[in-house]
C-alpha cells in the first residue's frame, strides 16, 4: 500500500511541477518589453476542414436574396406590361420575377394618336388695331401624341411699315413668309385633353427684304438737306423660341390658347446698312419677349379607343 501511495505522490509532484513551469512562462509572456509594450501572445491558427469551408454556403443555401443575386448575375432582364422586372436565365432560359425590383412605369392614359388640331394666331391682327406697326397673321398645325407630346408646324405672313418717332427715316418690309417647327409638352397629359398646360420649343426661319425711305439728312453749315434712299435689302434670319402656354376648351371642338415666347436670334444676314428693324414671325429686332393668342379647331383621332387603355400601376407588387 505504501508503494501505491509513494507512486501517486510522485505523479502529483510531476503535475505540480509542470503547472508551475506553465505559470512561469505565462508570467514571462505578460512582462513588458523594453519599449513598454507587452510581449505578443502566440497566435493559434484555426483548423480548416471540409465542414468549416462549406458551413457558410450551407447556412445561406436557402437565403432568397443570395439566390436572386446569383441568378441576376448570370441573367438578362426586361420590363413587362405591368412594369415588373422579368429576368431571363442565360443558362436555362427560365424567366422569373424579382418582386423587390419592381420599377414603376408611368402608363399613357390616352392612345398614341389622340387628336390633330389647326389654329390661327390673331395676336398680331389684334395688336395692330392698338397701334402695332408690324405683323400680319400665323397658322399652326399640331398632332397630339398620348395627350403628352405635341409636334407642331407653323407658317405665317409678316409685314412692317413704320416711321419711328423722333427718327429721320421710314422702314418698310413687304409681305414675307415665315416658318416655325418644334413641339410642346403637356404637363396635364393624364387629365382632360380639353385643358393643357404646356412648355414648348421652336426653330423659326424667314427670308424677307426691307428698305429705308424718306431719309432726311440736314447739313447745318451749308444749310442743305439731303434725301438719300436705301434700296431693298434681301436677308434671312433664324431664331430659337421657348414658350409657355395654356389652352382651354370654349365649346365643341373649338378652343383658345395663350402663349408667351422668349426668343433670340441664332443667325441672320448682315448688310452694309445694319440690322433690320423687323423680322417676320419674330417681331421687332431686339425684343426678347412676345406672345400669341390662337383659336384652334381640334379633330379627334381616337375613334376606336376613347377610354383609358391602361390603368396606372402600383409601385410595388406582392410576391
Amino acid at each position: 500500500m505504501w508503494r501505491y501511495i509513494s507512486a501517486l505522490r510522485s505523479r502529483l509532484s510531476v503535475v505540480l511541477l509542470l503547472a508551475l513551469v506553465a505559470g512561469i512562462m505565462a508570467l514571462q509572456a505578460e512582462e513588458p518589453q523594453p519599449d513598454g509594450s507587452a510581449a505578443p501572445r502566440r497566435r493559434i491558427s484555426p483548423v480548416n476542414n471540409a465542414a468549416t469551408t462549406t458551413q457558410h454556403i450551407n447556412e445561406l443555401a436557402g437565403d432568397t436574396a443570395v439566390i436572386n443575386a446569383a441568378r441576376r448575375a448570370r441573367s438578362i432582364h426586361y420590363h413587362d406590361d405591368n412594369g415588373r422586372t422579368v429576368y431571363v436565365d442565360t443558362i436555362t432560359g427560365d424567366e422569373w420575377i424579382d418582386s423587390a425590383a419592381v420599377i414603376p412605369v408611368v402608363k399613357m392614359k390616352y392612345p398614341l394618336l389622340q387628336s390633330a388640331s389647326i389654329g390661327v394666331d390673331i395676336w398680331d391682327p389684334v395688336m395692330r388695331i392698338f397701334g402695332q406697326k408690324y405683323g400680319l397673321i400665323g397658322f399652326q398645325a399640331q398632332v397630339n401624341l398620348h395627350n403628352r407630346y405635341l409636334p407642331a408646324f407653323e407658317i405665317g405672313l409678316g409685314q412692317a411699315k413704320n416711321t419711328p418717332a423722333g427718327m429721320n427715316f421710314s422702314y418698310t418690309s413687304p409681305v414675307s413668309v415665315w416658318f416655325k417647327i418644334g413641339a410642346d409638352y403637356n404637363f396635364l397629359y393624364n387629365s382632360n385633353p380639353d385643358y393643357m398646360l404646356t412648355v414648348g420649343a421652336r426653330y423659326g426661319f424667314s427670308p424677307f427684304s426691307y428698305s429705308l425711305s424718306d431719309i432726311t439728312i440736314d447739313q447745318g453749315y451749308w444749310q442743305e438737306t439731303q434725301h438719300p434712299q436705301i434700296p431693298s435689302q434681301r436677308v434671312t434670319a433664324g431664331w430659337y423660341e421657348i414658350s409657355f402656354g395654356l389652352r382651354v376648351k370654349l365649346w365643341g371642338p373649338i378652343s383658345t390658347g395663350w402663349r408667351f415666347h422668349y426668343h433670340g436670334i441664332l443667325h441672320q444676314s448682315h448688310t452694309r446698312y445694319g440690322d433690320p428693324w423687323y423680322i417676320p414671325g419674330y417681331g421687332a429686332f431686339g425684343r426678347s419677349i412676345t406672345g400669341s393668342f390662337s383659336i384652334t379647331y381640334t379633330l379627334p383621332l381616337n375613334f376606336l379607343r376613347r377610354t383609358p387603355v391602361v390603368e396606372e400601376q402600383t409601385t410595388t407588387e406582392a410576391q
